[in-house]
């Protein structure tokens, strides 16, 4: 009987193990030809990283050499790519003639995506998928830059193999962190932190616009934001999609993939498909795991036996550039699930364990693996971990005992970490202090000065008097900021600036929070705090604001919402009037209020409606007046010199100016301003925030007024003679409250913890200080001060469709 005749098409991985179980189980069985596009045979394609940066070397990485193919009297095709498949007459076309079969087996692999940017046919614009992409990049050195675009596992092994030659390589990624179907926000941090370690530049969120080029040649990407990354070579990244073009032609089922049956046939009795190219049950399949179970298969198919694939739980465990990773299972968030975390910072550890009813649903671990295969174990049986849950997070080698430093974040702390800002004392200044004799707060600050100043590094110091004197020493009752933390406020604050971290992964991470990534309670106030110190490096999140903030709007009890356009300083004319008046009509908006900070309240705005209103608000030059916001609301002015007999400044200007100044600025709570011409202050600016009075010889600023559910009266914290001057004072003052209040504390509670006395010292004695403080806020609102509203009102209305049961929230 002659052997049959057995065409594959493509010599990849998946049909390099098809021949192997062939060729062992039945080398008689099939007389085999090897189509391949690639001048070569099956390599291993995982290990051209290794070859990238150097530690091997390509013959290293091949799995079947010329002798195997000699050996097994396999027909092969190199370098020859195959045109056409002509079911009909069982032949396949090469671009060397033509090879005719009994069976065929496509295993065409996938295709690099690549994005249509304007520029991507440039010359230096590649993929990374095969030995000459590998070697293109392998000809760069240290004098050339390569971007990459993709944070994926292909563009990060490329990113690290260039990187290891010493060549300047940038990893643009739109998402917001790493590696993100793999890993979740706080592992993607670490990996982020360990690739920059290494040298490599990381974007984030970054979406690219256009490839640039020189004399036809790649020369820089070009950000949305306007930002031009120069690069010598620039890699795409972005995933995969399967080959399907010769399937497609061929006439026979294709969807995303190649469609296969569980023996992995296609459509076609006489075709089979395996590997990147299939499509099974709707899945595709890019890790190696899967692909060899269907080569199995596949073979015993061919040979008469009984198989089928089944698709497993999979679990990725990965190593990137020396980051061991591992990821199982389910690891999103859900209403019924709950998460065990474990972190240490110092070693760079990260372990989340995600539990849905008694059983392990998914886990994903970084730093630290050895572990990996027994939660996978729990992860696919499904047996129920209740009796474990306790001592689960520390695997199978748990002894009992075992337990979680609350105080790990500041043991972590470097000796020469600043504690106390203000007066500049560092850690191990505190430290040396406990050790020479000081055993309580009083005594440290006696001697050191740390906490004597503002008072917000006071629960830092007492942290490092509790890890330095242990059972010596008994910490008071603080409130920490939520369920998430034993940490308060005051010290997450000191703890982002003294450690620098610019993401709320950041802050999960090194801060040891107890869930992945933070509550409803925290996120709000990191979010707060990661913009005003860090505004440049972080981008605000708007899933971390409250709901009023997150829709531009007040929500009101009955679900509409209330639109309050902006007056500058309560100043109005015809021409916004009419558009109010119009949107009202419109709109069928019910109630039309003049609010206590002179302005014009529309109440009842149907959620669907918002996009519109704004855009039509917009075109008369009104924009929004965030009366919803953690941030500036009104300045309230009375006419002042314009037209009051008794004004002694022109308030009105002042007012106008302080609030074109300062909107958009987002504070640790709402932020009102009132600006009266004379001391008779009909603007009432001695209940305000900041208030600014108006007399002969000046300007008499003061802070810590309050007219709602406390009824506090400002304090002086100055007079001025210019007005310049009293703008600079109200900027500094703003930008430190912003810099040291607490979150949702008004500025009245945060001048009663840190004493009128040092934000006088602060804002007004310290004249260098007062500038860097007005430069600092400058810096924010050039990246902050936006108008939600145009850039939402173009957005989809059911974005904005009201929601029930979401918490209101005070209006102005």
């Amino acid at each position: 009987m002659s052997k049959q005749k057995l065409v594959i098409i493509g010599a990849g991985m998946a049909t390099g193990r098809v021949i192997e179980h062939l060729v062992e189980a039945a080398p008689d069985a099939y007389d085999i030809t090897l189509f391949n596009a690639e001048p070569r045979g099956n390599y291993n394609r995982i290990m051209l990283s290794p070859v990238l940066s150097g530690e091997k070397t390509y013959e290293e990485i091949v799995t079947h050499d010329d002798a195997f193919y000699a050996d097994h009297n396999v027909s092969c095709r190199f370098g020859e790519k195959v045109l056409k498949i002509d079911r009909e007459l069982k032949v396949v076309e090469g671009e060397n003639g033509h090879v005719p079969y009994d069976k065929l087996i496509l295993g065409t692999g996938s295709d690099p995506f690549m994005i249509p940017l304007p520029g991507h046919d440039l010359d230096g614009v590649i993929a990374y998928r095969d030995l000459e992409d590998t070697e293109r990049m392998m000809s760069l050195g240290p004098d050339n830059k390569v971007v990459v675009i993709g944070g994926g596992l292909l563009g990060l092994e490329a990113a690290a193999g260039m990187a290891a030659r010493g060549v300047d390589v940038t990893v643009v990624h739109i998402m917001g962190h790493l590696m993100e179907r793999q890993l979740d926000e706080a592992a993607g941090y670490l990996l982020k932190k360990s690739l920059e370690s290494k040298g490599i530049k990381i974007c984030l969120q970054a979406n690219s616009k256009e490839i640039l080029g020189e004399d036809g040649k790649v020369k820089a990407l070009l950000l949305e934001d306007g930002t031009e990354l120069p690069c010598d070579l620039l890699v795409m990244a972005v995933g995969i999609r399967p080959c399907v073009a010769l399937a497609k032609g061929a006439g026979l089922a294709v969807g995303r993939g190649i469609h296969v049956d569980d023996q992995m046939l296609t459509s076609d009795e006489n075709v089979f498909a395996v590997g990147e190219c299939v499509e099974h049950d709707g899945a595709l399949f890019g890790l190696v795991a899967p692909l060899y179970d269907q080569a199995k298969v596949l073979a015993q198919t061919l040979l008469g036996e009984q198989a089928a694939f089944k698709q497993k739980s999979l679990s990725t465990k990965l190593k990137v550039t020396g980051c061991d990773l591992f990821s199982a299972g389910d690891f999103a968030d859900g209403d019924t699930r709950e998460n065990i975390v474990f972190r240490d910072p110092g070693r760079g550890v990260y372990k989340r364990l995600v539990i849905e009813g008694e059983r392990l649903v998914g886990c994903v671990m970084y730093g630290d693996t050895a572990d990996g295969n027994w939660f996978f174990d729990k992860i696919r049986s499904g047996e129920s971990i209740d009796e474990m849950r306790e001592t689960l997070i520390f695997g199978p080698a748990y002894q009992g005992g075992a337990a979680v430093d609350p105080l790990s974040a500041v043991a972590a702390l470097p000796p020469d970490a600043e504690i106390c800002g203000c007066n500049g004392i560092c850690k191990s200044t505190i430290t040396d202090t406990i050790s020479g004799g000081a055993t309580d707060l009083g005594s440290v600050r006696a001697k050191t000065k740390a906490s004597a100043s503002c008072g917000t590094c006071t629960g830092l110091v007492e942290q490092l008097l509790q890890v330095t004197l242990g059972d010596d020493f008994q910490m008071p009752q603080a409130q920490p900021m939520c369920g998430c933390t034993d940490l308060a406020h005051e010290d997450v604050r000191r703890l982002i600036k003294s450690q620098e971290l610019k993401s709320q992964a950041a802050v999960w991470q090194e801060l040891g929070w107890t869930t992945p990534n933070g509550c409803h309670v925290c996120r709000p106030a990191v979010n707060f705090y990661l913009i005003a110190d860090w505004p440049i490096e972080y981008q605000d999140d708007p899933q971390s604001r409250f709901v009023n903030e997150r829709k531009h709007a007040n929500i009101q009890k009955d679900g509409t919402f209330s639109v309050v356009p902006r007056m500058w300083g309560g100043i109005t004319n015809p021409t916004e009037l009419r558009a109010i008046a119009d949107a009202a009509d419109k709109y069928n908006v019910p109630t039309v209020k003049v609010t206590g900070g002179q302005r014009i309240d529309l109440l009842g705005v149907k959620g669907e409606d918002l996009p519109a209103i704004w855009a039509d608000l917009n075109k008369a030059g009104l924009v929004s007046g965030h009366a919803y916001s953690k941030g500036l609301r009104t300045v309230k002015t009375c006419v002042g010199t314009d037209h009051c007999r008794f004004g002694t400044q022109d308030s009105t200007g002042l007012g106008i100016k302080l609030e074109k100044l300062l909107w958009g600025s987002w504070t640790p709570h709402k932020v009102k301003l009132g600006v009266s011409g004379c001391p008779r202050n009909c603007a009432e600016a001695t209940c305000k925030d900041i208030g600014v009075v108006c007399v002969d010889s000046g300007y008499q600023i003061g802070i810590g007024g309050a007219a709602g559910m406390d009824v506090k009266e400002t304090q002086l914290l100055c007079q001025v003679p210019t007005e310049e001057e009293c703008i600079e004072i109200v900027l500094a003052v703003t930008q430190a409250y912003r810099e040291n209040a607490k979150y949702l504390d008004r500025i009245y509670k945060w001048v009663a913890k840190v004493g009128l006395d040092w934000v006088k010292e602060t804002v007004v004695d310290d004249l260098a200080n007062r500038k860097t403080l007005v430069d600092r806020f400058e810096l924010s609102q050039t990246i902050y001060r936006k108008d939600p509203w145009a850039e939402h009102a173009k957005e989809k209305a059911d974005t904005y469709a009201p929601l029930a049961d979401l918490t209101l929230e005070a209006a102005e």
